[in-house]
């Protein structure tokens, strides 16, 4: 089998953090988020990243990539385009928005023939999470008919932002750390003392802080992309009939279909790690000392590509 590639989902519009936060240094010597996911993805043993990106991002990316981890990796770029749709099918007049992960993941089919990972440019998931999906992507096998996957696991307490709601697919897990269900929730926040999550923005429910969580870190065996390829459609048809301008293709809410389809199994690599993330501008100086932290710590050099 191929030798695992990591993807890289970067054409996040970043609406409400109001701009391109993917290439905004999060450390003192310049570093992104991003360089700290390549450098703990490289010395666990991934060695191919494709970038999926927004068109007009490619040259700040490509400079700033092959300038650092792009000497040590084998990295390549695609673009995100609205327009990559089945045939018959075309963008509804106003829409702009990407149509969501799993799309993000359909933008690179053509670079993808093996086992491949998946994750946002704009989490720092931990140096144990790429270590976990990579020893996983390496004796993955899929029979071709159910599905072998992975998803790294994370602590609701260890992935929240004090500067307002996140989006998290909280997980139920069945024997042996298989994942049973997984639902997703838009708004999820520290609350009156708990954590709550809300579906309209006004009744809000308490869920237990240490619930599993997804952060989109994936791992899948090569017949994903197939199965993403023929769900599209089906996907569309209801999209466009009732939410055109907003609806996404997401990678939880396609995960959770397969296992109801008893199409796939799905692993749930858990981490004790601590997530951080820039979903918001006043989330820059918590992420920035966590990484001054963890420099201080050992745990990554002063400069991570010299």
């Amino acid at each position: 089998m191929d030798k695992p590639t990591l993807v890289i989902m970067a054409a996040g519009m970043g609406s409400r953090y109001g701009g391109l936060k993917q290439i905004d240094p999060v450390s003192e010597e310049g570093e992104i988020i991003l360089e700290f996911s390549l450098y703990d993805a490289l010395r666990s043993g991934f060695k191919r990243v494709v970038f999926v990106i927004r068109r007009e991002m490619e040259k700040d990316f490509r400079e700033l990539i092959e300038g650092g981890a792009g000497k040590h990796l084998d990295a390549e770029y695609v673009s995100q385009e609205l327009s990559d749709l089945p045939e018959g099918y075309k963008v509804p007049a106003g829409r702009v928005k990407p149509w969501g992960t799993c799309h993000a993941a359909l933008s690179c089919r053509r670079l993808i023939g093996g086992p491949f990972a998946l994750i946002n440019a704009d989490d720092f998931y931990g140096a144990e999470a790429f270590r976990l999906m990579h020893d996983f992507l390496t004796n993955a096998k899929d029979d071709g008919i159910v599905g072998s996957y992975g998803m790294i696991g994370y602590r609701l307490e260890n992935t929240l932002t004090e500067n307002g709601h996140v989006a998290r697919g909280v997980c139920e897990l069945g024997e042996n750390g298989f994942l049973s269900s997984i639902t997703e929730r838009k708004k999820i926040m520290r609350r009156e003392g708990g954590i709550m999550y809300s579906e309209d923005g006004e009744t809000w429910t308490e869920t237990p802080d240490d619930s599993t969580v997804s952060m989109n870190f994936w791992g899948f065996t090569p017949g994903m992309m197939r199965r993403l390829e023929e769900k599209f459609p089906i996907f569309l048809d209801k999209a466009l009939a009732e939410d055109p301008l907003k609806a996404e293709y997401l990678l939880p809410t396609e995960a959770d279909a397969l296992l109801k389809e008893k199409k796939a199994v799905i692993r749930v690599l858990k981490t004790k790690d601590k997530w951080y993330g820039v979903t918001y501008k006043e989330d820059q100086p918590t992420v920035k000392e966590a990484v001054r932290s963890l420099k201080s710590r050992g745990l990554y050099p002063a400069r991570l590509w010299e």
